[in-house]
């Protein structure tokens, strides 16, 4: 037998062991590794790897505070807080989140904006797992078809959420204000932290003045979360801070008073309370429910608002910027007065037309009749004010330095926005040379004295503005700056609401007791002596218990041409006169001071008058119920 067929048992046998001592060797090396990297993570990298484990394991969720609530003056109740019912979505736990949509579609009813607005809140979305609201304020019933179906639809989970609420809706829209959801504009501006829990901002009135204290302190809680990011359990909670309570000025039966004299007419509101500025009453008619926009309002109802030939969105009382036509005219004669130009004894003869020297135009009173000039007479500074004179303030303002009259009207709070806590309202417009100059390239000429002196031409007010005006009135010259807030629970970061008012130096002269005088004449019978009584006396002042002063006005919307006359009925509704009336009551012992605007309302005292009486006497007269 060949020698080649022989195995080689010795060469196999050392064969064999050279690779088990490789394989050893290899395995030695393998546990080695893994005993030098057990080593890193458990030693050197210890600590790295525990706070990732732990970043992984445990997550920092926000807390949303409850909002502050706010009080009327009584302690009414005009906004807290309610719960309502969210459908959320867990959008890792969607796999078709178009056939999810779909299906929920066919239990709630879901509009095409619900979606865009659950897309743009899917983007801000921070942490895995979070729920993301798609529907808000869902009905008992709603939320009773989502429960009987949930095991058919994974991702989908029913939560709460403390929202604003309005108990009072549309009458204290404008005056409280309203939140609304923060947008994507709001978060550019908003501390991230501060706003994490949180899905609302004031926007609106005292809701956005007040926001910082009414918002409150955010809290958070420590959860436990697994693989998957679902919580497993709450490891630690520091709780939110409810925001500031605040109480305001408003009087909450003066308020709905003052919305049932308004009634279904355009127009605006304000009242004050002569002693501290406080705002007791700001109305804007027509109004809207703010509850809608908490929650959510459609696109469809928002259009209807927002196109609404009425515009009951736009705040009459504080934006508005209208013409004040006669209640101007109390600061023109003061201006006179305290300027020197005239005094309380002289006369002039009003034959109910003015006419500037060398001059064919034509300036009429109010009592003007085509083909019959008409006019009031003999007239003194008290009779032009109680019969409201337009010939006599076109003679007096003509008499006076233009820029020595403007610069006394600026002390009366005309051309700036006074309030303290009311931050977005209108200033309005007192024009001088200097603003005609350079906004409109042309010079002032006498003709513009003329119309500025009843309230006309570029002067521009808001009811804010008047009602301001009021209250200096019934103070003789007190300037109290008009505010809303009365107190608060506790310190607030934007205003201290300290016992005393905030006073502002006005114009110092020693003339107010005739203007006061005047101004009752127009509500009463009327100086002796000179005939016919004030101009509202026959629609306020007949019964009246109590002394009024007051002063009423009618300004123009549309120029009405030389040789005509005004005509209601030849013009179209929005282009009718605005009626405005100001007072202030009991006249020696001011406890309210307010104006009223019914837009294209007619005569100032035939209109404005009886709605600025019915406010005042259900604020004073104790047979109605309100003290």
């Amino acid at each position: 037998m060949s020698n080649y067929n022989l195995k080689d048992r010795s060469f196999e046998q050392r064969q064999f062991t050279a690779r088990v001592m490789v394989m050893f060797m290899l395995a030695v090396l393998g546990v080695m590794l893994l005993l030098g990297r057990l080593v890193q993570l458990q030693v050197w990298d210890h600590d790295t790897y525990t706070t990732k484990s732990d970043s992984n394991r445990i997550q920092l969720q926000p807390i949303a505070p409850m909002r502050g609530l706010i009080f009327d003056r009584n302690g009414v109740l005009l906004a807290d807080n309610r719960p309502v019912f969210a459908l959320n979505l867990v959008t890792e736990r969607i796999e078709d989140m178009d056939a999810l949509v779909a299906e929920l579609g066919t239990l709630v009813e879901i509009e095409p904006e619900d979606l865009e607005a659950f897309a743009k809140r899917k983007k801000r979305k921070q942490r895995p797992y979070s729920p993301v609201a798609l529907l808000y304020n869902l009905s008992d019933e709603d939320v009773a078809r989502i429960s009987v179906n949930r095991h058919h639809l994974p991702g989908v989970e029913i939560g709460t959420q403390m929202v604003r609420n309005y108990p009072y809706g549309e009458l204290f829209a404008h005056a409280v204000g309203s939140v609304r959801r923060i947008n994507e504009a709001d978060m550019t501006r908003l501390d991230p932290v501060a706003y994490s829990g949180t899905s609302f901002i004031g926007k609106r009135g005292v809701e956005q003045f007040y926001e910082s204290s009414l918002h409150g302190e955010v809290g958070r809680q420590l959860v436990e979360t697994d693989a998957r990011g679902r919580i497993r359990q709450v490891l630690e909670t520091y709780p939110s801070k409810q925001g500031s309570n605040v109480t305001l000025q408003l009087d909450s039966r003066l308020q709905i008073a003052a919305h049932a004299a308004l009634g279904e007419r355009r127009g605006a509101i304000v009242a004050i309370d002569p002693r501290s500025g406080g705002v007791l009453a700001l109305v804007s008619n027509p109004s809207y429910d703010p509850n809608p926009f908490v929650t959510g309002i459609s696109t469809k109802a928002y259009r209807a608002l927002a196109d609404a030939r009425d515009t009951p969105l736009f705040n009459r009382a504080t934006h508005g910027q209208y013409s004040p036509g006669s209640t101007f005219k109390p600061v023109v004669a003061l201006a006179g007065l305290a300027s020197g130009v005239t005094n309380w004894g002289e006369t002039m003869l009003d034959n109910g037309f003015f006419k500037l020297p060398n001059q064919e135009r034509i300036y009429r009173d109010w009592s003007w009749k085509k083909n019959n000039a008409g006019g009031q007479g003999k007239v003194d500074m008290r009779r032009a004010i109680y019969r409201s004179s337009n010939v006599y303030f076109y003679d007096l303002a003509t008499r006076m330095d233009i820029n020595v009259f403007t610069a006394f009207a600026g002390q009366f709070g005309f051309g700036q926005n006074t309030s303290i806590d009311i931050a977005d309202a209108r200033s309005g417009l007192l024009p001088t040379p200097v603003w005609k100059r350079g906004m409109k390239g042309e010079v002032w000429y006498p003709g513009d004295t003329v119309n500025m002196s009843i309230g006309q031409g570029d002067v521009l007010v808001t009811p804010l503005q008047l009602a301001t005006y009021a209250n200096l009135l019934a103070n003789r010259g007190e300037w109290l700056r008009p505010r809303m807030l009365l107190a608060s629970n506790e310190p607030l970061t934007e205003f201290d609401p300290s016992p005393n008012p905030e006073r502002v130096a006005g114009p110092t002269m020693s003339d107010w007791e005739g203007i006061v005088d005047a101004m009752e004449d127009v509500v009463h019978r009327g100086q002796k002596g000179f005939g016919q009584s004030g101009t509202a006396y026959s629609h306020i002042g007949t019964d009246l218990t109590y002394r009024m002063a007051g002063k009423s006005g009618t300004a123009q919307v549309v120029e009405i041409r030389q040789g005509e006359e005004y005509s209601a009925e030849e013009l179209n509704e929005y282009q009718r006169k605005h009626a405005w009336f100001i007072a202030f009551a009991p006249a020696d012992d001011p406890q309210i001071a307010i104006s009223v605007l019914v837009e294209n309302g007619g005569g100032g005292s035939s209109v404005a008058a009886p709605v600025a009486r019915a406010v005042i006497d259900s604020y004073l007269l104790p047979t109605l119920a309100l003290r």
